[in-house]
């Protein structure tokens, strides 16, 4: 029974990067048959409340969550705290002090689109888009520039803006990956890598960066999950086994016009690895 639960337990409302709030995100679980939930907002803990309390009225296992951004190297890598305490004093301080300097990366990246693309409303179009102003990101552009005709999707937005080395990204400095897991663990969670395979790292450099990862801490990895390919389920299956890592399953959900899985509509891990949920449930 473990392995075939259907455990969705990655994905995003609109106090984060999502369209949908945290309550109707809990139904839209429940009526795909998702039998284990998770919200993970990115450094935000706003939604989990409401999340809640939805899953308790409507019979819906839920797990606490939150994903982290992390630098390593020149990308944004993203660790999911599954089980967090959501009123944990110094993970909610620590949470708003990433958040703070998202401001004044997302005014840069306003500039730099309105340079490019000729948008000279970026910032407000984006703070108007995002349901929680303190957190806006490169998707809440991307939703405005769709909405101004620029380009025919988000996809479309990030390939020829928002990527880096694209004319509209602003890198920022996120947590380091000691912070990160340390304030997962301190707050009484198991910190997952999520959706490894999206990163450019070479093999030697993924492989180094998952031994610190299981040094620090770490006790999970997103093995299915909605950005990967049978090819990587299987890699990172085996990844999960070789470094003793449990195995963990999320469709990373934001919006039913955007995200390529919905809630609770992944394959089942493969055979052979030990479910993160079993720690969890």
């Amino acid at each position: 029974m473990s392995h075939s639960l259907n455990a969705d337990l990655h994905c995003h409302s609109l106090v984060s990067d999502g369209t949908l709030a945290p309550a109707v995100l809990a139904r839209r679980a429940r009526e795909n048959g998702v039998q284990l939930w998770a919200l993970t907002d990115h450094d935000e803990l706003g939604g989990l409340a409401e999340a809640q309390q939805a899953c308790a009225e409507i019979g819906l296992d839920f797990i606490t969550g939150v994903e982290v951004s992390v630098s390593v190297d020149d990308q944004t890598v993203h660790v999911v705290g599954l089980g967090v305490d959501p009123v944990h004093a110094e993970l909610r301080a620590r949470l708003r002090g990433m958040s703070e300097g998202r401001d004044a990366r997302a005014r840069r990246m306003a500039e730099a689109l309105r340079e490019h693309t000729g948008v000279e409303d970026a910032y407000a179009g984006a703070c108007r888009l995002a349901g929680n102003p303190a957190l806006i990101s490169r998707t809440h552009f991307a939703r405005h520039l769709v909405e101004r005709g620029v380009c025919a999707n988000t996809g479309e937005v990030f390939a020829r803006f928002l990527t880096p080395g694209k004319p509209g990204y602003v890198e920022h400095a996120w947590a380091t990956l000691e912070q990160a897991l340390g304030w997962i663990r301190e707050a009484g969670g198991l910190p997952v890598l999520a959706h490894p395979g999206r990163y450019r790292f070479g093999p030697q450099r993924e492989r180094e960066l998952l031994a610190r990862f299981v040094e620090l801490g770490g006790v999970g990895i997103e093995v299915v999950t909605g950005s990967h390919s049978a090819a990587d389920w299987r890699k990172y299956a085996a990844l999960a086994r070789e470094f003793g890592l449990r195995a963990s399953r999320g469709s990373d959900f934001h919006c039913p016009r955007e995200s390529r899985c919905d809630l609770g509509r992944l394959p089942r891990l493969p055979e052979g690895l030990s479910p993160i949920w079993d720690l969890l449930h």
